[in-house]
């Protein structure tokens, strides 16, 4: 229902669901239970649920289906599958939506064959991710959170209320109860943001020139953690400094591979790591073979204390006074150091020196979507990690610290395999589908340079698109660029309404027809969904999913875990209701489909199917020997933590013990987790490692500097022609700044202001849009506008105005709003509906008075003068720019005050009899 995966315990009374509340034995809530959680009963019983297989009938958009029987849908779904994997399987395109279960779709599309496969993260948060696992070894949120305990300056840029949100606001309670002070960093002021001590009211998408302003402030005062720099990062690696050659910008290395370091005392290189080896962070070396090289601090130092970052400069581009800037570097400054806390607890490091203690710097950051959401987001994101970094706050006591199984260094991730070596006819595919290119070498590209998968992942578009590219395989695969597809298989994933940019256009897509042949361009879509949503109407065969409450489902270490920095943790989801209508389980349904395919690790070498369902698979699934998607109550007793043989009472063990486990770290490992010798003991002991694997901070990243050297045409695979200046630009070593593309192609002057969406606490993403409770609180959204841009314009509230991008128009309702960026107009993310899905009224308010901003937002780049287009994303990891919009709004004259674009009404598959109002406890009959 959320990716907070709060604990809950459901009250049952003559089989009906009566109460839901939090379990306070959980350790993500504690029995916190926000909106959402405590409006379960209506998302379980809510009308919109699907109720029996269908199959199509009549034209795409029609909503004529016929309901089938389960035998018939998988004999369907088996012939589909099967006829594309014997003669090409890259012509299956399979990606899922916000579900959590990743680490079992992609094992399947790994078994199946197809190079064709990701997740939703490349069109929410790709950048978190791949900026902070590049950088530091993990990232905010799943893989990280601040020490809420301990910090006493907490600094959040742009995170979504509906984002782990009870956490969350646990977390900044203890800092209200502590008197430790919040700053926001957002351009609205609402949720999170109007309960901070200081709000920062930026201009989207100039985030990264903040930062880096800070940054400048804190070098140009010398407020720097000298020693962490040295000790765990790649301030003092030598670079080499050789111009117009293959090596330039490159690690110097010496004959093992490892690192060189400039020694001080007695001045030669040496391999990073030599015990008592005091490194430079300055200066410029000749090394044993002739060249020079310099310490990547050097060249960080000397790129930031540029004054282009200098307050004065920054505050022209972000909208954030010179004053501010400089009271913000001031205040960090004086908190870590001033401020520094010391946990007397004696440890070890990797390196083998003792330490008495840990030192903390008590500033802690995190950040989310509105930092990842821009086409620079990769950069700006990886300018916060330096930042952290900067201070000596990674890790530490007070500040952002790892949750495991993270850090993991970049080495410990696999490179993604999609090229045609790795694939073949009614084979598996050779290695997992995502990971992280170690250079040009790694990307998923025919020998002409061609992108290998529908969505140009890991191509010269995107290469380090480390969740994929989800927003762009509906416009590929309709276009047949790079190839046409014949079977789209989608679960969870609204590509027909709000989770696809030009949402017009992708109605259009899926309904459009090849004029030669008649049949449809993307020719067989297969969906899975638990509700009506838009994207139902577009399926040519529908799988109807079970709800939340009538399934297994894993919160896997494998997955997107809950672990806490003192604590492993997993959970499962039992179900607590058996289905009251004919519908399976999509987990279990795409196993039942592995084994009728035969997928290896789905079948055995009889052809007969491994496992009888998802809960089977929990428990007797291994991805390693020992290692299975459930870290707990493993081995044959029960007894076993990580690593350890099945457990047949596995899950009885968790639903005994609250749906959880939780194993604490000890003392002496949970902190320096990168570095700390303990840790890493403890995480091979886990399974999260067969060895130790310490991180070292990348501040400045050699990956990067290899396809800049393509670019250049030094490095072999040279990057082709037409995109060598755009990874010039984007792929700086050293985090940087530049302004967002879909700002930057645009008149600035004919589109003045920015537009952008934020998602409610109440929904999540637009999951709560069937559920009577949360509809009182969102049934409408309305377009705030900034009052200085309501003075000028005449309008008031309940004013309809029109807002235009250089892609389309809207008509909207607008509500003024003084708590928000000057220049900024937002709304609410994903209220607006299609009229007649969900199995919404086709006059409900939603249809009527609620908008996407997504008809504004095109998934193509304005065109360049050699006629190049590119994607909306961010050119290093392919992340959707969904915040990159620019706008202007002119008030719309007398008229029906009905939002604009409509569509025709969907006609849905009939869903289940209900009177127009729906009340708690009340009963209706099928």
């Amino acid at each position: 229902m959320c990716a907070c995966r709060c604990g809950i315990n459901v009250h049952i009374k003559d089989g009906k669901i009566r109460y839901i509340e939090g379990n306070r034995d959980h350790p993500v809530n504690k029995g916190v239970l926000c909106a959402k959680g405590s409006a379960g009963i209506m998302q379980h019983y809510a009308p919109a649920r699907l109720r029996a297989p269908l199959k199509r009938v009549g034209p795409r958009g029609s909503g004529e289906f016929q309901e089938i029987s389960w035998d018939e849908a998988l004999g369907i779904a088996t012939e589909w599958l099967g006829e594309v994997r014997h003669r090409d399987p890259k012509k299956l395109a399979f990606f899922t939506g916000r579900d959590q279960s990743q680490s079992l779709t992609g094992f399947w599309a790994q078994q199946y064959g197809t190079p064709n496969y990701a997740a939703h993260g490349g069109f929410c948060s790709v950048n978190m991710a791949a900026a902070g696992i590049m950088t530091i070894g993990g990232a905010f949120w799943e893989f990280g959170a601040p020490d809420w305990d301990r910090t006493k300056l907490f600094v959040m840029f742009g995170v979504a209320e509906d984002h782990d949100s009870n956490p969350i606001k646990i977390g900044i309670s203890k800092l209200k109860q502590r008197g430790a002070r919040f700053v926001s960093v957002n351009p609205i002021r609402t949720g999170y943001s109007a309960v901070a001590d200081n709000w920062i009211g930026i201009r989207p998408g100039t985030d990264g020139l903040l930062i880096l302003s800070v940054v400048h402030e804190l070098l140009k005062a010398r407020k720097i953690d000298v020693d962490y720099l040295v000790r765990y990062s790649n301030a003092p690696w030598l670079v080499i400094d050789a111009p117009g050659t293959p090596e330039h910008g490159l690690f110097a290395r010496d004959g093992e591979g490892r690192p060189l370091v400039w020694e001080t005392v007695t001045e030669r290189a040496v391999p990073t790591g030599t015990r008592g080896a005091r490194a430079a962070l300055s200066g410029r070396f000749e090394l044993p073979d002739g060249r020079f090289a310099v310490p990547s601090f050097q060249l960080l130092a000397e790129k930031y204390l540029d004054p282009k970052y200098a307050p004065e400069a920054v505050a022209v581009e972000s909208g954030v006074a010179a004053e501010t800037i400089r009271g913000l570097a001031a205040e960090i400054a004086r908190v870590a150091f001033e401020e520094e806390i010391f946990v007397d607890q004696p440890w070890t490091d990797v390196n083998g020196q003792r330490h008495q203690g840990y030192v903390g710097r008590p500033v802690s950051f995190h950040a989310m979507r509105g930092l990842s959401a821009h086409s620079n987001g990769f950069q700006t994101t990886r300018a916060l990690h330096m930042l952290q970094v900067l201070i000596g706050a990674i890790d530490c006591p007070g500040g952002f610290r790892f949750e495991p199984p993270y850090p993991k260094p970049l080495t410990a991730h696999p490179t993604p395999h999609g090229r045609a070596e790795h694939f073949g006819s009614d084979k598996p595919l050779a290695g997992p589908h995502l990971g992280f290119p170690r250079g040009p070498e790694d990307l998923l590209v025919g020998e002409a340079g061609q992108p290998a998968r529908i969505d140009k992942a890991f191509s010269w578009d995107a290469p380090i698109a480390a969740h994929g590219m989800m927003h762009m395989v509906i416009a590929n695969a309709h276009a047949g660029d790079p190839y046409p597809i014949d079977v789209l298989f989608m679960y969870m994933a609204n590509m027909a309404w709000n989770s696809s940019m030009n949402t017009a256009g992708t109605i259009k897509m899926l309904e459009d027809k090849d004029p030669a042949t008649g049949e449809y361009r993307i020719p067989k879509i297969i969906y899975s969904d638990a509700y009506a949503s838009e994207m139902v109407a577009y399926a040519d065969l529908v799988l109807p999913d079970t709800t939340y409450l009538e399934r297994y489902d894993c919160i896997s270490l494998l997955d997107r875990p809950i672990t806490e920095p003192d604590a492993v943790q997993d959970a499962i989801r039992w179900p607590v209701l058996e289905p009251d209508r004919d519908v399976r389980a999509f987990q279990s349904v795409l196993i039942d489909l592995g084994g009728r395919l035969k997928l290896p690790g789905f079948a055995d070498g009889m052809g007969e199917p491994l496992y009888k369902d998802y809960a089977d698979y929990l428990v007797r699934h291994e991805r390693r020997p020992g290692i299975g998607p459930l870290a707990g109550f493993r081995g044959s007793q029960g007894d076993r933590a990580g690593r350890g043989a099945a457990n047949a009472e596995q899950l009885q063990r968790y639903i005994d013990n609250g749906s959880f486990f939780s194993a604490h770290i000890p003392l002496e490992a949970q902190f320096f987790k990168h570095a700390n010798q303990a840790y890493q003991d403890f995480a091979v002991r886990m399974g999260f490692f067969d060895m130790p694997q310490p991180v070292t901070f990348q501040l400045y990243q050699e990956v990067l500097q290899k396809f800049r050297l393509s670019a250049q045409g030094l490095r072999d695979p040279v990057a082709p022609d037409t995109h060598r200046q755009r990874i010039l630009e984007a792929f700086d070593p050293l985090p940087d700044w530049y302004r967002p593309f879909g700002e930057a192609l645009v008149d600035r002057s004919d589109y003045p202001h920015h537009a952008i969406t934020q998602r409610p606490m109440a929904m999540y993403h637009s999951w709560g849009s069937m559920n009577a409770w949360l509809r009182q609180i969102h049934t409408k959204n309305p377009l705030y506008v900034p009052g200085p841009i309501c003075d000028e314009l005449g309008l008031k509230d309940g004013d309809w105005a029109w807002v235009i991008s250089h892609h389309g128009r809207i008509k909207v309702e607008v509500a003024r709003m003084e708590a928000v960026n000057t220049s900024t107009l937002w709304t609410w993310n994903a209220v607006g509906k299609r009229a007649g899905a969900w199995a919404l009224d086709k006059d409900a308010p939603e249809a009527k008075k609620g908008f996407l901003m997504n008809h504004l937002i095109a998934e193509l780049l304005p065109p360049r003068e050699d006629g190049m287009r590119w994607s909306n994303s961010d050119p290093v990891t392919g992340q959707a720019a969904w915040y990159d919009l620019r706008v202007r709004i002119e008030k719309a004259g007398a008229g029906e005050a009905v939002s604009e674009p409509q569509f025709s009404p969907l006609v849905q598959p009939e869903p289940e009899p209900h009177p127009m109002e729906l009340r708690y406890g009340q009963e209706w009959a099928r």
